[in-house]
């Protein structure tokens, strides 16, 4: 019998051949216009399923549990641990700017300008809004309206309603609970079947990345691209992996059991394409499903390890490309804006981009050194990408010890498995 070959590996192939290509045809259209609807394809298989999978999960879940306050606790537990571990991510994301200096001395004459003003108007929307707004915008006005345009907050705190009211009456729920479990279990083999193309839809879109930009390009920026990398492996093993031990984990075997996710969520630059299986995998490692149910979906806006590291450091990155002198205190009052603006606007694309525009902004920096990076961003978001999975997957284990719900025999069982 022949081996099968590994997603993982079928995904590095994809990834491996699409640098190829695109380095191949470096500055011709040709690719893109062959390659780009490939990776689009794939991406909307993604996102079709992801709202029916995270509305279908929370359902059922919060219907098992049925108690609001045992929901509360979980839920004032895990914004908690959300809002210390991105401060964390700031503050290291700083310290590491002020280390390495990755802007001084950059020869702006050297990089290309990119058009940033599609992202421009989005952080200006952005900036008009408050946190008051950004509360209120929780509680959606049309469930059906906010599916449609993928709020992923007012999508949950829907589902939570909804699971809560099922729960409530009893046995006339029962149909509908089974229902939502249908619609899981279905959308479950979906996703199983869609990653199926997953080494096609990262062939194509890495393609087309490499294409347009070319590996040259990255060589003018070549210090911010070693020092965000270089960071955001020493926030991984240091910073969540003494948090992964501190609650009896181990990261290391965490990434091991996501390999195939870290992999694809790396090509893609998108935490879309591996919430569903991420979900499903950390039940599989022992976390209950209403924790892993709230605790991701929710961690991707509340919960954004990688992109806040990066936003942080971006922004010290211009200021020292520019010249501009930072002070302590000034350094603190960027710490604070971003953890103000870095919440609630997952389902914005180019999020990091437009916190950055949001920020810079506020804190008197040049908004326009962003077009200077912008053409690496796509190479940035590859690794903030997978910060960002491994820091709400971890995030699920830590509230399910800290609960006391962690059953290690659903790890051991899937050790089994995979053995």
């Amino acid at each position: 019998m022949k081996k099968k070959i590994s997603l993982a590996t079928q995904i590095f192939i994809g990834l491996a051949l699409g640098i190829v290509v695109g380095a191949i045809f470096y500055g011709s259209p040709t690719a893109a216009s062959y390659l780009q609807p490939i990776g689009d394809i794939f991406l909307r298989l993604i996102k079709m399923i992801v709202v029916p999978i995270v509305i279908a999960s929370i359902v059922v879940a919060v219907a098992g549990v049925g108690d609001i306050k045992q929901l509360g606790k979980i839920g004032g537990k895990t914004l908690l641990y959300f809002e210390i571990i991105t401060t964390i991510a700031i503050i290291v994301g700083l310290t590491s700017a002020n280390i390495f200096h990755p802007g001084s001395g950059v020869n702006m004459s050297e990089l290309k300008q990119t058009d940033i003003h599609s992202y421009v108007e989005t952080a200006e929307a952005q900036e008009s809004k408050t946190i008051v707004d950004t509360l209120v915008g929780i509680v959606p006005t049309n469930p059906i309206a906010a599916i449609a345009n993928g709020d992923m907050l007012a999508i949950i705190f829907f589902s939570l309603v909804l699971g809560l009211g099922i729960s409530a009456i009893g046995e006339k729920g029962k149909p509908v609970l089974t229902l939502f479990q249908g619609i899981a279990d279905a959308m479950f083999w979906a996703t199983n079947q869609i990653m199926k193309f997953a080494p096609f839809g990262v062939f194509a879109l890495i393609g087309v990345t490499v294409s347009k930009f070319g590996i040259s390009s990255l060589v003018p920026l070549g210090k911010l691209v070693l020092t965000v990398y270089g960071t955001m492996l020493f926030f991984i093993i240091v910073v969540l992996g003494t948090v992964a031990m501190i609650s009896g984990y181990n990261i290391f075997k965490l990434i091991s059991y996501l390999k195939d996710e870290l992999i694809l969520a790396f090509s893609t630059a998108s935490s879309e394409t591996v919430l569903p299986k991420i979900m499903e995998k950390v039940e599989k490692l022992g976390c209950p499903k209403h924790i892993a149910a709230f605790v991701i979906p929710t961690g991707y806006s509340f919960n954004l390890d990688g992109s806040t590291l990066y936003q942080a450091l971006a922004a010290i990155f211009i200021a020292q490309m520019y010249g501009i002198d930072m002070s302590i205190a000034d350094q603190i009052s960027l710490m604070l804006v971003l953890m103000v603006t870095s919440k609630g606007i997952a389902g914005v694309p180019g999020v990091s981009f437009v916190v950055l525009l949001a920020t810079l902004g506020t804190v008197g920096l040049p908004v326009e050194g962003l077009a200077f990076i912008a053409g690496i961003d796509r190479i940035l978001d590859m690794g903030r990408t997978v910060v960002n999975v491994i820091g709400n997957s971890l995030a699920a284990i830590v509230i399910s010890k800290w609960e006391g719900k962690f059953n290690p025999q659903k790890e051991e069982h899937l050790v089994e498995q995979l053995s």
